[in-house]
Order: structure tokens, then sequence, then C-alpha cells
């Protein structure tokens, strides 16, 4: 039997973050019902009438930007359409992932299926065919300013639908007609306003928020349990979490990772042995661990939210409402996600900011039982000092991303699109600076996996003991030199495997199945 799927409804379903990655991993199957079909039928009825009649409409019957006062005749709309994928085509630098180019067909269909752009239920077809058979075009990273759309990389994107252009089969570019050519397909013929529908949008943008939302979950998930075995291992204070103190500053994002920690770090003799020890306060990096990453989260949260928001907005234009009404106006400005992805980009550099201070902190030799530089015999072995070298590279150049994207603009079109958002700069940067943290909290975890090696025998708590397990699975203890590159290697996949989160899970409860989990 074949692999049996839960269909989503284009258009009519909500899409959250969740779904949409499954949508794009192929493990949920994306369908236009009845319902979206009969909406899309109407609205594209309904920019055909308008094609016809002599009253402007702005991208139906007039040409784009500051053209948006010439006429076009009606024997011309369809190459109108046409030429605004051709002359909109100018993106450059590398290619997106195509995991994230498929993104964006799946975002774009969820928007046009709603029945406000005037689209034909064939173009729809086309694209999901695509989705479908993992045949994803080629779309160049750079040439989006984030405003009226983001319309270099969209129209790279359906260049393919008429024939034009490059797609992936197969991890293999190929030229767009050819794959037409060999399933037994033509390219399509656009209709009065499909090729600005296309353009419209802010799919690319959204595409890379989608991806941010996923990395930088994972990431906060993960600080907090690294941090956790780095408190036991440095023989940090339980105190700093106690409810109690949590209550009288009750931001939720604070308090939900104090009572992670707390719970993370219950029934530890390594603790216990440090409760009646002299040192009276822990350094910041330990301490403030749930005002740092409790603030990390709520910028989030906030980007998650507007997200799904943004993942189910309609952001062409014109807006059709029916024949009789049509709205231009600038549902496809970047701006209500380019200030939350420059929020979360600063939030994932800070979560990378203290981890690495977490990581020099336990080279220094001042805890209880742990060696300087995490090593017993230093001189001829250099220990750990190098690899904490690579997490403060990565810190730096987290700071030199943190610039928000959002804060410039150009003006664009002649004027005519004299505020811009630069989103999707946003996007790119900020899912760069969530690859790189991945990278810095590996260093962290093989830090603090080698500090937790020197409280033995002392027990951890019942968790963190599984999780250093884990580790220690794939990542063995250093008593000399050796490439640590490997091992840093090596943990970056564990982040990226999830597999501590899972563990995590199942040996406490610390489900985060409600405000901080999507």
């Amino acid at each position: 039997m074949g692999k049996r799927y839960t269909m989503f409804n284009y258009g009519i379903d909500r899409l959250s973050v969740k779904t949409t990655l499954q949508l794009a991993k192929g493990e949920e199957k994306g369908q236009l019902n009845a319902a979206a079909i009969a909406n899309i039928k109407a609205s594209n009825d309904a920019v055909l009438t308008i094609a016809k009649n002599e009253k402007v409409v702005y991208g139906i019957n007039t040409g784009f930007g500051p053209l948006c006062n010439t006429k076009i005749p009606s024997e011309d709309t369809s190459q109108l359409q046409r030429n605004i994928l051709l002359s909109h085509s100018v993106g450059v630098g590398e290619p997106v992932d195509t995991f994230i180019a498929k993104l964006m067909l799946i975002l774009k269909v969820q928007s046009l299926s709603k029945g406000f752009s005037g689209i034909s239920q064939d173009v729809l077809e086309r694209i999901l065919w695509h989705i479908d058979q993992d045949i994803i075009p080629l779309v160049p990273e750079q040439g989006s300013v984030g405003a009226s759309g983001d319309l270099a990389p969209l129209s790279h994107l359906f260049l393919p639908l008429i024939g034009e252009g490059y797609v992936y089969q197969n991890g293999i570019k190929v030229a767009s007609s050819q794959v037409l050519e060999a399933h037994g397909l033509k390219p399509l013929t656009l209709e009065p306003k499909a090729g600005l529908a296309l353009i419209n949008g802010t799919q690319f943008i959204a595409a890379h928020a989608v991806m941010v939302v996923d990395t930088l979950h994972n990431c906060l998930e993960h600080a907090d349990l690294i941090a956790a075995i780095m408190i036991e291992g440095l023989q940090g204070s339980k105190m700093p979490f106690h409810p109690e103190l949590h209550k009288t500053r009750p931001y939720s994002g604070n308090t939900f990772v104090a009572a992670k920690i707390d719970k993370l770090l219950a029934d530890s003799e390594i603790m216990e042995d440090h409760k009646n020890c002299d040192r009276v306060q822990d350094p910041y990096s330990l301490r403030c661990v749930p005002q740092v990453h409790g603030s990390s989260r709520s910028a989030w949260l906030h980007l998650k939210e507007a997200v799904e928001i943004e993942i189910n907005s309609v952001t062409d234009n014109p807006i059709v409402f029916s024949k009789d009404f049509t709205i231009s106006g600038g549902n496809f400005h970047g701006q209500p996600l380019a200030l939350p992805l420059d929020y979360a980009c600063l939030a994932a550099a800070e979560l990378g900011n203290i981890s690495d201070r977490r990581a020099y902190l336990s080279l220094e030799g001042k805890s209880p039982g742990v060696p300087k530089l995490l090593m017993k015999e230093t001189g001829l072995n250099s220990g750990f000092m190098i690899v904490q070298y690579t997490g403060a590279a990565l810190v730096s150049e987290n700071k030199g991303l943190c610039f928000p994207a959002s804060a410039d603009s150009i003006p664009t079109s002649l004027g005519q699109e004299d505020h811009v958002s630069m989103g999707s700069i946003g996007g790119r940067k900020a899912l760069r600076v969530c690859y790189n943290l991945e990278k810095i909290l590996a260093v962290e975890l093989i830090c603090a996996a080698q500090a937790m090696d020197f409280q033995r025998p002392l027990k951890s708590s019942k968790t963190i003991d599984a999780l250093h397990k884990e580790v220690r699975s794939k990542i063995s203890h250093a008593d000399k030199d050796r490439i640590f590159g490997d091992d840093i290697q090596q943990a970056i996949q564990i982040i990226k495997g999830r597999e501590l989160v899972n563990i995590a899970e199942k040996n406490t409860d610390i489900s985060n199945q409600q405000l901080y989990s999507f």
C-alpha cells in the first residue's frame, strides 16, 4: 500500500509553520478542493470581465509600477503577463536551497487559492505539479527589496510555467523547457493579471521566515538543555531558577526557561554537593539563563505569530473582490515580517553570545573538579582552548549580521515604490545567524559534556545523565589532543538531529506544547 496522507486543502485550511514544513518534506499532501476551486473560478471570471472592459484597473489592463497609467489593449494582455515574468527575472547570486524554493511554491499556492487574485485554476494545478513531482525552480538569492512583493525571486520561481528558466530535478539543474517536454507538458499561456499575481507577494521573505522559526526553535530547545548540562558540569547554583524568584518578574519566556532548567536539574547529586559551598553567586552566563534565553523565546514567539498570519494572507496586488470592486493597496509590503525577522536575528545572536561565554567559562579551571582547558594534562596538549575560538569567531560574525535590514530603504520604480522593507535581506541574514548558532551551541555542547565527565562519580539528574550518555555515544571523552573539528561536526549533527530534545521530553515533563511550540 502507498503512503497515507492527511490532505491539506489549499486556500481553505489554515497553514501553520509545522504543516508548511510537512508539505515541503512530502509528509503531507496538498490539494484544491471544490470550495477553493469555486473561489478561484469566481475571482478569475471577474478578472476576465475586467480585462474586456474599458475601465482601467492596475495590472490587469495597465502597465506596472511607474507605468500604471499606461493602458494596454485587450489583445496584448497575455503578452503583458509573460513580459512581466521575463523582465523581472533579474536575480543574482547563488541559488537558494531547493527546500526554500519549494516552500515558496507552497506559500504562493496558499495565497492565490483564497480567491482574491484572479488567477486561473490551471496555473495553480501546474504549480502543484511542481511541488508533487519535486521539480523545483532555480531561484537566485539576491535581488528583492521586499516591498512590491519579492519580485525578482518570484519571477525566477515561475519562469518554468512559461517554459523558461531552470529547475532542479533529482538534484540536477535542467532547463525547464526540457523537463516540460519530457513530461509531455506545454508552457502555459498566462491570462490577464496572472503574471502580476505570481510575482507580487512576500513568499521569499516568508519562506525564509518559516525556516527561521523552525531552526531558531530547535536552537532554543538545545540552548536550554546544553546550559543545564553546563550548569551541572561547572557545579553552578540552582537557586537562580527557583519559581519564587521569577514570580517577582513574571515574563513568560523567563518563567518558562527557569521552570525547565529547574526540572532538568532535579534530583542531581552534583547540585546537592554544591549546596553548601562558599561561592556566593555564579557568573551571568549561568545565573541569567532564564532572562537571556527567555527573551530570545519571546522574540521567537513574536516572529512565529507574524509568520502564521502572513502565510495565510493574500499578499499580491490588486486584490479582486468582484468585477466591480478591486483595490490596489500595499498587501505585498514586507514590513510586517521584516521587523520581526530583525528581532529574531538579534535574539539568535544573543543566544550564541551567552553560549560562548559559558563555553569560555568552562575552560578557566575555576569550577570544582574541572581542570583548566577541560583537560588534566595540558602543556603538551592544548585541550579545548581552540575549540572555543571557533565559537568566538561565529559569535563575532553574527554580531556583524545583526544590523537590522529593515532600518534601510532605497526608493525604486522611479519613486513609485519609495519605501521598501528589505525583509528579503533580513530573512536571509536571520537564517544565516541561526545556522551559525547551531555551530556555536555545538561547541558549548562538547565543552559541557567534557566538564560533566570530571564530576563523576557524583550522579547527574536522570535527564541530564541521559543527555550526556547520548552525546558520549557519538563523541568520546578527550584526554589528549585530537582533531576537535571532527567533534564539532558531530555535535552539529546531534543538534540538527534533535534527538536530545526527544530524550529530554521522555525523561522530564518539560513539554512546551502551548505557547512556545508550533
